[in-house]
């Protein structure tokens, strides 16, 4: 699972993008600061097209420990309840919102799988670190279960996801929410961070990959993490769980040109060892971050085995 990826070239559209951010980010994310991150990524979503048209788009706002939670739900047309994907954004915990490239990716996913999709926008780190993120993510979970008959949503058939850092929250989550009584139906990890900067075979390869660097990892973590005893804190890093039994079947997707691949590789593995049901795609021709960057093919491609994934999972 771990091969050598420097034989193999970025996909000629995703060669265009690395080449542009080379000039856009000569030092890195990291290198921008967290407000020069916020400010990028406000930029780049500007720039996203339109994602399709739903039968109700609402933003809503949720109780949770630190305030009102900001979330936006995603509807296609339906006489009956709909399964419902929770969607939780990346950005490095640092940035992100629920527009632009992660707006397109609920809209497209509730579409192509025929589900709800509801997306957080919870707070952001250094400001709210460790455990906040996961606190509001976990409370609109809740929120979920007890208002979704209102929503036209059928809360016995949720599933979790989300990309990078939210991916990683997901991740966590699950382990958190094991034996609840109404279990999570699915989780969708897209190259998620599950541990802190182990040196594994990606993290060398692609220490300077587009998108995202080594360094940057390390910088992003340090923004989300209060102490170096976090570091090794399950719900923080879901790798270092005691236990993956009992854990919702999953989809893993990784990028080849990212540090983070072989965390995330490493992830399915544990899953698999424990008896999880674990779908595996990794997509070499690309880098950290595609998902919400429609119009590349490998977007399109993890769009398919996302949707894919979730019509067998909360369909059935």
């Amino acid at each position: 699972m771990t091969t050598n990826e420097k034989t193999t070239a970025l996909d000629p559209d995703a060669q265009v993008v690395a080449d542009q951010l080379a000039v856009a980010l000569p030092g890195g994310l990291s290198g921008l600061g967290v407000a020069g991150v916020r400010e990028f990524g406000r930029q780049s979503d500007a720039q996203i097209p339109a994602g399709p048209a739903l039968h109700t788009v609402a933003d809503h706002r949720v109780s949770g420990p630190h305030g009102e939670i900001p979330v936006r739900l995603y509807r296609p047309e339906s006489d009956q309840p709909l399964p419902i994907l929770l969607y939780i954004h990346g950005g490095g915990w640092t940035f992100g919102t629920l527009d632009g490239g992660v707006d397109h990716l609920c809209r497209t996913v509730a579409v192509e799988a025929g589900i709800a999709v509801l997306s957080v926008d919870y707070r952001l780190a250094p400001e709210h670190k460790f455990p906040v993120p996961i606190d509001e993510s976990v409370a609109v979970l809740s929120w979920l279960r007890t208002q979704g008959s209102e929503l036209g949503v059928d809360p016995t058939r949720i599933a979790i996801g989300g990309d990078s850092a939210g991916g990683n929250i997901s991740a966590a989550i699950t382990h958190l929410d094991r034996g609840h009584s109404a279990p999570l139906a699915a989780q969708v990890l897209l190259y998620p961070a599950t541990e802190y900067a182990v040196e594994r075979a990606s993290w060398t390869e692609n220490a300077n990959a587009p998108v995202l660097t080594a360094q940057d990892t390390v910088w992003f973590w340090d923004q989300y993490l209060r102490s170096v005893d976090d570091r090794t804190d399950p719900r923080a890093t879901p790798a270092n769980a005691d236990s993956f039994d009992g854990l919702p079947p999953a989809l893993v997707v990784v990028a080849g040109h990212d540090p983070l691949r072989d965390d995330g590789l490493n992830y399915a593995d544990l899953l698999a060892k424990a008896g999880t049901s674990v779908q595996s795609l990794r997509l070499d021709g690309i880098f950290h971050g595609f998902m919400t960057m429609p119009g590349l093919q490998a977007q399109a491609r993890g769009v398919e085995a996302v949707a894919a994934f979730l019509r067998s999972t909360l369909h059935s």
